[in-house]
């Protein structure tokens, strides 16, 4: 089914969390590989590639959030407790943001020096800002610091998935697979 229920994340809301969710392990790898390089034509391209995948993520977050606003939301397990609700919609929405923010500071910052952003080297994007120094300091910065905050939220999102799938033994986990069918439809 394309589109979700109320027991269940459909196929595109699927698909959009875990190409997500790899772009972000792609972005990570290319962070931290493209900081640790020294200045080369290789830093450079991977550089490109994480300001590309940057861009695509941003892209693909806003087209998410706008599938989740025109389809019903999955309700959460009965069995949690008021503190947990609250735990599971802040997570999700730090998720939301920060996978928003972290793109936009990326984009800011290299305005911010002067570099172009392109994607993909197909076209080049507009800078935000002009060139300012102590706006690429701060940029750089925040970038990282929401980069580790970032990290810090899929830890948690990670160990609540599994926490739910192998501890709780709910659908939670279940009704984010592709073709995992849940408790109400799967055949004990």
């Amino acid at each position: 089914m394309l589109r979700n229920t109320r027991a269940r994340w459909g196929a595109l809301s699927q698909l959009f969390h875990w190409l997500i969710a790899a772009l972000i392990g792609v972005q990570i790898a290319l962070g931290l590989i493209g900081t640790e390089l020294p200045l080369s034509m290789t830093k450079l391209a991977t550089l490109a590639r994480h300001k590309s995948l940057g861009i695509t993520l941003l892209a693909l977050m806003l087209v998410r959030l706008t599938w989740r606003a025109l389809n019903p939301t999955p309700a959460l397990p009965d069995t949690l407790k008021p503190h947990e609700r609250v735990l599971a919609r802040v997570t999700h929405t730090g998720l939301y943001v920060l996978v928003i923010a972290l793109p936009l500071t990326g984009w800011i910052m290299s305005s911010a020096r002067g570099f172009p952003v392109s994607w993909f080297n197909l076209f080049q994007l507009p800078n935000l800002v002009g060139r300012n120094a102590a706006l690429y300091h701060a940029m750089v910065r925040t970038h990282v610091l929401l980069a580790i905050a970032l990290g810090l939220i899929l830890v948690l999102h990670i160990a609540a998935a599994l926490k739910h799938h192998f501890v709780l033994k709910d659908d939670t986990l279940r009704r984010m697979l592709p073709g995992a069918g849940t408790a109400l439809t799967r055949k004990e």
